[in-house]
């Protein structure tokens, strides 16, 4: 779903400035993000691996090369989940549900001397935002899992998509997708069934009368 948002309310979408709100933990900032993922609708995937039917939203670095997924600073008035959906929003222009923490992971800024410890959630995208607050400055792109790992720039954001992969309760989510994909599909062909045979009496009484 793709959710048109006009210019003139883009205002409203303004990313946050500033770190006077910023959370540290003995010295480490604090950042927290998302791997914003959706299923895909296709015939042709492997019922066993749940990376076949998964697509991820990766986006572009503000400072260098490469691909990430959306994070930021988490501030003191919100909480983890909440500010996951924030940088989510800001950065790559999606919304959705947050499901359960990913992990921790503590590195180190790649360009500065400095530690950080960040938290990874993944979010399954219900709404996407034709305009957000940082559509000029980063691009987003829907990925597979695989082509994702060979362009993240980061080893932790890596771990964190494998947990996603490989969580149980992302198997027992895809389950009941294609439970429900079944489901669906049955529905259609009974409904069909009775249209064709509802159109094949109709045919025979207009014949008859006819006669």
């Amino acid at each position: 779903m793709v959710a048109v948002v006009s210019q003139e309310n883009v205002a409203a979408l303004v990313s946050r400035t500033g770190r006077e709100l910023q959370r540290y933990r003995k010295g480490r900032r604090q950042v927290v993000g998302c791997i914003p993922y959706r299923f895909k609708i296709g015939e042709k995937t492997s019922l066993d691996v749940v990376s076949d039917e998964l697509e991820v939203l990766v986006i572009s670095s503000q400072k260098g090369k490469g691909m990430l997924f959306p994070k930021g600073g988490w501030e003191l008035d919100e909480s983890k989940k909440e500010a996951a959906l924030r940088e989510t929003m800001e950065e790559a222009g999606v919304r959705g549900i947050v499901g359960g923490k990913l992990g921790k992971w503590s590195f180190k800024s790649k360009t500065h001397d400095t530690f950080y410890e960040g938290y990874m959630f993944p979010l399954l995208v219900q709404e996407q935002l034709e305009f957000w607050p940082e559509q000029n400055v980063r691009q987003r792109i829907w990925m597979s899992v695989t082509e994702a790992r060979e362009v993240c720039q980061h080893w932790w954001m890596k771990e964190a998509l494998d947990r996603l992969v490989n969580r149980p309760s992302g198997q027992k989510q895809l389950g009941h997708y294609r439970d429900n994909k079944r489901v669906l599909g049955s529905m259609n062909c009974e409904r069909d069934a009775k249209s064709a045979s509802v159109n094949s009496v109709a045919s025979l009484e207009g014949r008859a009368q006819l006669f």
